[in-house]
């Protein structure tokens, strides 16, 4: 009998692979703008942090995804619609901020002096969130085509932006305000008028081709637990009402 089992036993442990694949480290595509917070919330996921319409690009063609948080709604919305992932929620909200070297060697004080020839300034690609909220915020300032102008990189994700005001390569940026905190010794911070900031949502959903749809769920209350709330805010998110 020893040879039939220790034989059963191989056997068992050539498709034991194919059985527990449903305990891989789930697969969570996130906006580049959560890249330190959601590990804080849950360390066991596999992240890939970019640009959400990147990310949403990844997902319609098929890459392994089993949760996507963007930065925006325009994604998650066009994915659900599209029968790609199940109904997205909101969970946490945004500002922009202009972002400036710790040095200042622009002189800029204010969005206005944005204006002036001669800086240089990186933005985001419009096809990403914070390239589109950019681009809503100077429209409402009646500054588009003069701050434009000055425009010397279109990143394709937030931290782009981000590493060349922190390295000096550029007078200012347009980020969200919790970008700023992890380069805060090399970098200083001008806000923009309220009345012309514009809604920033981020949304999160599973996606429906998951193999653990049970994990992606219990991911989602994670991030809306009391405990993944309070790191949000303590990253500098607004949280929505529940």
């Amino acid at each position: 009998m020893k040879p039939l089992v220790a034989f059963a036993l191989a056997c068992t442990a050539l498709v034991a692979p194919a059985s527990v694949s449903s305990g891989s480290p789930l697969t969570v595509y996130a906006a580049a703008s959560l890249t330190e917070v959601l590990p804080r919330i849950d360390n066991g996921p596999r992240y890939n942090f970019a640009g959400s319409d990147q990310l949403a690009i990844q997902i319609q063609q098929g890459a392994p995804a089993d949760v996507f948080a963007a930065a925006s709604p325009k994604q998650p919305e066009l994915l659900y619609r599209s029968g790609l992932v199940r109904k997205p929620v909101v969970f946490a909200t945004n500002k922009l901020i202009i972002l400036v070297p710790r040095s200042n060697p622009g002189g800029i004080s204010n969005v206005y002096d944005l204006r002036r020839t001669g800086l240089k300034i990186v933005i985001g690609d419009r096809t990403v969130p914070i390239g589109a909220y950019t681009r809503q915020i100077l429209d409402t300032l009646g500054i588009t085509a003069e701050v434009m102008k000055n425009v010397v990189s279109q990143e394709t994700d937030v931290k782009g932006i981000v590493t060349k005001v922190a390295l000096g390569e550029a007078d200012a940026g347009f980020v969200y305000a919790t970008d700023a905190k992890p380069v805060a010794s090399q970098t200083r911070t001008l806000t923009l008028p309220q009345w012309a900031q514009p809604p920033i949502r981020y949304e999160v959903a599973v996606v429906k081709s998951t193999a653990s749809p049970a994990a992606a769920q219990a991911f989602l209350k994670k991030l809306r637990s009391k405990r993944g709330r309070g790191l949000l805010a303590k990253a500098g998110f607004g949280l929505p009402k529940r």
